[in-house]
Formats: C-alpha cells, structure tokens, sequence
C-alpha cells in the first residue's frame, strides 16, 4: 500500500472569529462551466465532534462535465461547500513544533495534513480517485495536491490521476489563533480530472488539527460521488 507523501504547503491566511451568518474566506472559481450534458450532484450535510472541536459541512454540492476533449480520459467537476468550526475552548499558543506522534501525516485519512504552530489549522478539499472506491480510507494515496504556486489557483486544479491511483486534492489550509466559531466556504471550485480512462470519484474531506501538548486531530469526510 502506498502511503501519503507531504504536501507542498498551501497558501494560508488567518480567520477570524465572527457573528454567526458570516463567512471569514471562501474562494469562487473564475470560470463558467460548459452548458452541455452536465450532472448536478446534490451531496448531505456532515459533523462530526472530539476534544471540544466541531467540523459542520452545509450545502455541499458538485457539477459534474465531460471533458472538451471527449476523449473519455478527462472531465471537469466543479464543487461547493459551507464549513463551520466551532472551537470555543481553543487555546492560544506560542511558536512551537507540532506534528503529533510519529509517522501520523501518513496515515490512511489524516490528509498528510500538519500544524505548524497556530492554535489549530484547518484544511479543506477532496479526495480523488481513478477506477477506485474512495469510500475506503484505507486504498494507498499516492500524494496530495494543493493550489500553491499554481495559476489561478483561487478558482481551479489539475488533477491528473492513472487508473488505480487516489489523491488529496487540497483547496485551501488557514491557521486560526484562538477560540470562536470559523467560516469557510468555496463556491464552484473547479478540479480537471485529466488522464483518467474509467471511472473516477471523489468525496470531501475537512481537517483540524490543534497545536500545543493537547494535540488533536478531527477529520469530516463527505459522501463519495461519481465524476464519470
């Protein structure tokens, strides 16, 4: 079995706690998507709660089209999701390393996800997969992307994926410096599947890790969906 290689560290910015209603980030894809023979996937709310953290996921939907190309190996996605943290006895912390315990970035269903010293970290995305079910969190991840250093990151990635190969495809990570409640949302983030000839799905994945000794470590995974 594969395991997950680290990521390259993504684009981070601080949230701030704010009244309930409003969105601290969110990121909006620039592109329109093609009018053609699309399929709108409509995906359940999630949550999930441990060591006085809260993942909630609202409003998660994709859209789903065939490639340009129409050459069966690539198709466009593009996906929506409102997340709220609420973190009410986060502490804040120093400058300080925290990866937790030995060996845990790669783990099956940690995301390969780290905290670099923040009170906690919060990452956002999708896990992908070719010819494979991603309903398993324990099929091999070959290595995770993420919209650092790529043109027009905001908006859209390239995933390329071979038949049997699953990837984390990372939106956005923020660190967050101490207790309150945290918006996130990302409106039509587009993900080009590429060089995929079958089947391909994918399902998403929230992920906050705290720092200091008290280190913990929650993930909220979506329901797994068809890409075509």
């Amino acid at each position: 079995m594969s395991t997950i290689e680290s990521p390259v560290r993504a684009r981070r910015g601080a949230l701030t706690a704010i009244a309930a209603g409003a969105i601290a980030a969110g990121i909006t894809a620039g592109a329109a998507a093609p009018a053609h023979a699309d399929t709108f996937v409509r995906l359940p709310n999630g949550s999930v709660s441990g060591h006085d953290l809260t993942l909630t996921r609202t409003n998660e939907s994709a859209q789903v089209s065939p490639s340009l190309a129409a050459n069966g190996a690539g198709r466009n996605v593009w996906v929506s999701a409102n997340i709220t943290l609420a973190a009410p006895k986060l502490q804040p912390t120093g400058s300080f390393p925290a990866n937790g315990p030995a060996g845990e970035a790669t783990m099956p269903g940690t995301n390969g996800t780290s905290n670099d010293g923040s009170a906690a970290t919060l990452s956002a995305g999708y896990i992908v997969g070719c010819q494979v079910n991603v309903g398993s969190l324990t099929a091999g991840i070959t290595g995770s992307i993420t919209s650092a250093g790529v043109p027009g990151a905001s908006g859209s990635l390239s995933v390329p994926l071979t038949p049997g190969q699953v990837t984390f495809v990372q939106i956005d990570s923020y660190d967050i410096a101490k207790a309150g409640t945290y918006y996130f949302n990302y409106q039509r983030f587009q993900m080009q599947i590429q060089n995929c000839a079958g089947y391909a799905q994918a399902r998403s994945f929230v992920t906050v890790e705290t720092g200091g000794n008290n280190h913990n470590k929650i993930n909220l995974y979506g329901k797994p969906f068809s890409i075509g």
